[in-house]
């Protein structure tokens, strides 16, 4: 969303329940469409996060994610790149940039 996004949109990207570190497969997979992530560090998502946000985006989060009435939530059912091999996660993060480019659309629009 920050790369496609070219400065016109803010983005915060934080999980429930984050792990350590960042997936080394999904940093290579994002780093053959030219996006360097390899310096990112997981964060948590939290509640003042959600009530700044005018949209949020979860992935199977459910009901542990922050919920405020008023705010645009959506709920990507995607399979989890964790253990996953580079042509796998290729094919999540290609979904991934479809539906971004849909989300960017109407938000801009």
């Amino acid at each position: 969303m920050r790369e496609l996004g070219q400065g016109r949109v803010e983005v915060l990207s934080a999980g429930s329940a984050p792990k350590d570190s960042i997936n080394p497969i999904a940093v290579e997979a994002m780093a053959e469409v030219g996006i360097d992530i390899a310096n990112n560090t997981p964060k948590v998502l939290t509640n003042e996060a959600v009530q700044e946000s005018d949209a949020v985006i979860t992935m199977g989060c459910g009901d542990v994610c922050p919920f405020y009435p008023g705010k645009r939530y959506e709920d990507w059912v995607l399979d989890d790149p964790a253990g996953q091999g580079i042509e796998s996660v290729r094919v999540i993060r290609d979904e991934i940039k479809g539906r971004v480019e849909a989300l960017l659309a109407e938000l801009l629009s």
